[in-house]
């Protein structure tokens, strides 16, 4: 399983620890990625992902799962992801 948010792509990034003595040792930044069920409204369904607590607060933002993925690139987005998202888009269409 990749460190990786499902919804924004964000992933682990690098850094520097610094002692008090500036000795400089690489280290990792990992997201706080959460196991969560986001509900569709519009396809009646709930769909489990793996994503930020950053973009969580994105998801609550933008008005729920639906709106979010309407917005959301499809560069950024998982494979699973991408396939809520035209199964969205086919119900938007339809209705």
């Amino acid at each position: 399983m990749s460190r990786k948010c499902e919804l924004t792509g964000k992933g682990p990034m690098t850094g520097n620890n610094v002692s008090h003595a500036k000795n400089r040792t690489r280290r990792r930044f990992l997201p706080n990625l959460q196991d969560v069920t986001l509900q569709s409204d519009l396809l009646g369904r709930s769909f489990r992902f793996r994503v930020s607590s950053a973009a969580l607060r994105t998801v609550d933002h933008r008005g729920g799962l639906d709106a979010f993925l309407a917005k959301a690139k499809d560069n950024e987005l998982s494979a699973a992801a991408l396939k809520v998202k035209k199964e969205i888009a086919k119900a938007q269409a339809g209705a």
